[in-house]
């Protein structure tokens, strides 16, 4: 090859590398423009805000918008009742003890509705992770009756839009005296499909021979998935983590259904309230979406090392 050609592929390689570059620098600047506009529209004032031409950068700094969204509303930072102890035999009912209710400092409505959102979203993303991981598990390396069956179950269900089952789900959260809780969103997002079948394509790449040999060992089952199988799908497992918290987080429409006191809102919700009938205000909008955004920000920096390489991993598997 001559160094004619050789100068020829490496300008031309050049000019790729370069184009690369500048094309992930628009597309990076294209995503994060929302969230620019977002924390920027938050310090500006209404006359910057409702500008005919757009103000790229705030004219004055102000904090009005994050006084109003802290002081219109008000609720205990938390609240939990512990019920008396109820035995009935015989006909008879007897009451062991009295009502516990705990309740915590007042504080703005904005902290009590992000202290519920960020409840909700990790107690979802918690406990789906550990009950999508064991039925992964099972299905992927054990064999029993109706195993395909229930997978083809599992794998129709996300196909189900949700509110098909809003319904019913909103019935069975009343009838366990759940309506109005937090624990009637968690509950419902728990047994989503996608995760286990996500979680199961994880475990179908994990050995068998592995298993087996635990079992040779004499571990038991529960042995063999914390010790063996479970840090083997921890990039799929932190995948799983960040899609269920967003998921939980922006699942909007089961939040409006199953929430409505102002104690239980979630922050989306409570913003949503806080708006007038006649007039939007967009500046106590943005300061409530840029002070939602910040868990999302941080559950993603720190799980963004399994997200990627369980996203890796599902690529070139098979």
């Amino acid at each position: 090859m001559t160094n004619n050609r050789l100068d020829q592929i490496q300008i031309r390689d050049r000019i790729y590398r370069y184009a690369s570059a500048v094309l992930v620098v628009l597309v990076a600047i294209a995503f994060a423009f929302p969230l620019y506009w977002i924390i920027t529209g938050s310090f500006k004032t209404g006359a910057d805000i409702n500008a005919a031409a757009p103000v790229w950068f705030p004219s004055e700094f102000t904090q009005i918008n994050y006084e109003k969204l802290l002081s219109r509303r008000s609720a205990p930072l938390f609240d939990f009742t512990i019920p008396a102890l109820k035995i009935t035999a015989f006909g008879y009912t007897v009451k062991l003890g009295t009502v516990l209710k705990i309740t915590g400092p007042t504080v703005p409505g904005a902290i009590r509705w992000l202290v519920n959102t960020v409840f909700m979203s990790v107690a979802s993303m918690l406990i789906t992770c550990i009950t999508a991981a064991m039925a992964g598990y099972v299905l992927a390396k054990k064999r029993f009756w109706g195993r395909t069956v229930l997978f083809s179950l599992i794998v129709c269900a996300m196909a189900l839009p949700k509110q098909v089952i809003l319904i019913p789900l909103l019935r069975e959260m009343n009838s366990l005296h759940l309506y109005d809780t937090i624990w009637a969103v968690i509950f419902p997002i728990v047994g989503w499909p996608f995760g286990v079948f996500l979680l199961k394509q994880f475990s179908e790449g994990i050995p068998t021979e592995m298993v087996e040999a635990c079992r040779i060992d004499g571990a038991s089952e529960w042995r063999t998935f914390t010790d063996v199988m479970f840090p083997m799908i921890k990039p799929g497992v932190g995948a799983l983590a960040i899609f269920t918290f967003i998921n939980s987080w922006n699942d909007y429409f089961m939040q409006l259904i199953m929430l409505t006191s102002n104690k239980n809102l979630t922050i989306s919700l409570g913003i949503a309230t806080m708006q007038g009938e006649s007039s939007t205000d967009y500046g106590l909008l943005m300061a409530g979406a840029a002070l939602a955004s910040i868990p999302i920000i941080i559950v993603f920096l720190i799980f963004q090392k399994y997200f990627t390489k369980g996203i890796t991993m599902g690529a070139v598997k098979g």
